[in-house]
């Protein structure tokens, strides 16, 4: 039977692929090209929630001389918050009509790889448009993305099992200013220089600026020709971007953009994670489907993880009052 001959190039096209379908989505999107390059799509490898551990308190210091007591009261200096596992997928099919239209080893492999492309763009699509959501899509069942964790108002709502508007959760809430006029190109860089200052602790900075159309134009306004620095790798990879104060600011908007209108993310990429489960990552699901009653054959490729974060203290996000939002959906 022709569907049994070319089920086996489909399922080994598809397999071979899923490693190279991962890496692509990876670099697909700054945000997650950022991540990818630290190292910070780790795998989990099961449980029901994911685990991210915090550090938000600290222990004593005392000063002391000759035989003074040093006394120590032990306190809570550790917390983690609990992610939910999402999933996803999309299917690649293909009918026996096609199959024996497109007969012979490499035309096959052809139509094969034109459908495998086809989810692969869409894979990245979907997931670049996810990483802005706040985890309500669907149903709630997408990812919780920027919107949630660097959210427009961090006072309220509750993220990794964490209340941010309980008191004494103050450490989970991000920096949030929104303006009350439009910003030109001169308040917007006084509004950038005091969120990055606000976003400093030491050596930790931000590091990654995404912007949408508005900002970013605004942003390049207020450059001179001498202050146009770019971050070559981003540069490499088709990334629109600039540098300010060492972090690189990378346009997401134009068509399949997907940043929001009049918002500006500062982000600590050191402690954003993309967490994908060993056994989900892009790859096919299962075995064999054939449809019951179709001549047919379908394939899924799917994904299994979360957007989580450690540190919510040292993420930023600058609002333009005046351009209308839809909170990253």
């Amino acid at each position: 039977m022709a569907n049994e001959v070319y089920s086996d190039i489909f399922t080994t096209t598809l397999e071979n692929r899923s490693e190279s379908m991962a890496d692509v989505v990876s670099k697909h999107n700054a945000l997650l090209s950022r991540l990818h390059e630290k190292g910070h799509n780790r795998y989990i490898y099961g449980g029901s929630k994911i685990l991210e551990e915090l550090e938000y308190g600290e222990g004593d210091m005392s000063w002391y001389s000759g035989y003074d007591a040093i006394t120590y009261t032990p306190k809570q200096l550790f917390t983690a918050a609990e992610y939910s596992l999402k999933l996803c997928a999309v299917p690649v099919a293909i009918s026996g009509e096609d199959m024996l239209k497109n007969s012979g080893k490499y035309q096959m492999m052809d139509l094969f790889e034109k459908r495998i492309e086809n989810a692969q763009k869409t894979m990245c699509n979907k997931m670049s448009e996810a990483i802005y959501g706040d985890g309500t899509a669907s149903s709630g069942k997408a990812i919780g993305g920027l919107a949630l964790l660097v959210a427009d108002t961090p006072t309220t709502g509750t993220v990794g099992g964490i209340n941010r508007a309980t008191s004494g959760n103050e450490f989970w809430r991000n920096q949030s200013v929104k303006s009350s006029t439009a910003f030109t190109s001169d308040t917007l860089r006084l509004a950038m220089d005091k969120m990055y200052l606000s976003l400093s602790r030491g050596s930790d900075k931000p590091d990654l600026i995404i912007a949408g159309n508005t900002m970013y134009s605004l942003f390049e306004q207020s450059l001179t020709a001498l202050q146009r620095y770019t971050e070559p790798k981003l540069a490499e990879a088709g990334f629109t971007s600039l540098r300010y104060k060492g972090a690189d600011v990378v346009f997401d908007g134009g068509q399949g953009g997907n940043c929001p209108e009049g918002k500006m993310y500062f982000l600590n990429s050191n402690y954003i994670y993309l967490r994908s489960h060993k056994d989900r990552d892009m790859k096919v699901i299962g075995g064999e489907r054939m449809s019951v009653n179709q001549d047919a054959i379908y394939k899924i490729i799917g994904w299994a993880g979360n957007m989580t974060m450690s540190n919510a203290a040292l993420q930023g996000v600058l609002i333009d009052g005046s351009v209308s939002t839809d909170g990253g959906e």
